[in-house]
């Protein structure tokens, strides 16, 4: 097999594991979040290994998926995924450190709850893991690797019934249909009913109606 690299006129979306491996690492974790923009809800962080044989046909960034895409490829990323895992960091805790360190809190924790642990970590962004594991940062990376889409679509597709879950224990927000995203439906829901506890309170949208202590 002839190898290409991040920056020659032939990439591929495994350029960054192929070049990884090139370099002696052999378990390599793609990390993605889901829910840095809701005004509701968890930050949802995946990490994944995936197998040296995995086929998984039309997985690319879950932004640019379906639900029912991602749904399918979720179970498939699942079983043929050498070791995968996911962090969660709450409405409170972001509120309490702020958005980046909350989705950066939750990338730590996917990483180390690893069933396998990675000795390359290609993380999804601009900003690094607070660890020691020699990483990688890749803007847009969801679209350029493999490894950082399947975690993007486990980080999704999570956070997606996590929120569904919530939508029945707060029928009035309606997260079923948004996921916490601001959507002129949430925003008219939260000045109607005022924050829920799954509110982060130090968003715009939210902040406004948050009571005076």
């Amino acid at each position: 097999m002839q190898l290409s690299f991040p920056g020659t006129t032939t990439s591929t979306p495994l350029d960054y594991e192929l070049s990884a491996k090139q370099r002696g690492y052999s378990a390599i974790a793609g990390i993605d979040e889901a829910g840095r923009g809701p005004l509701a809800g968890p930050v949802i962080a995946a990490a994944v290994i995936l197998s040296d044989n995995f086929n998984l046909p039309g997985l690319t960034d879950s932004k640019k998926l379906s639900a029912k895409k991602r749904e399918e490829l979720y179970p498939l990323i699942r079983s043929q995924a050498r070791a995968f895992a996911i962090g969660l960091v709450s409405a409170e805790t972001i509120d309490r450190v702020n958005i980046l360190q909350g989705t950066l809190l939750a990338m730590q924790a996917a990483v180390t709850r690893l069933q396998i642990p990675a000795d390359y970590l290609l993380v999804d962004g601009i900003s690094k893991i607070p660890l020691s594991s020699p990483q990688l940062t890749i803007k847009q990376g969801d679209s350029r690797s493999l490894s950082i889409a399947a975690a993007s679509v486990v980080a999704k597709v999570v956070r997606d019934r996590i929120m569904c879950v919530f939508a029945r224990h707060y029928p009035q927000y309606g997260f079923a249909e948004h996921k916490g995203y601001g959507t002129a439906m949430h925003l008219s829901a939260i000045a109607r009913f005022g924050p829920s506890p799954l509110h982060r309170k130090t968003f715009r949208g939210v902040r406004e109606y948050v009571p005076e202590p």
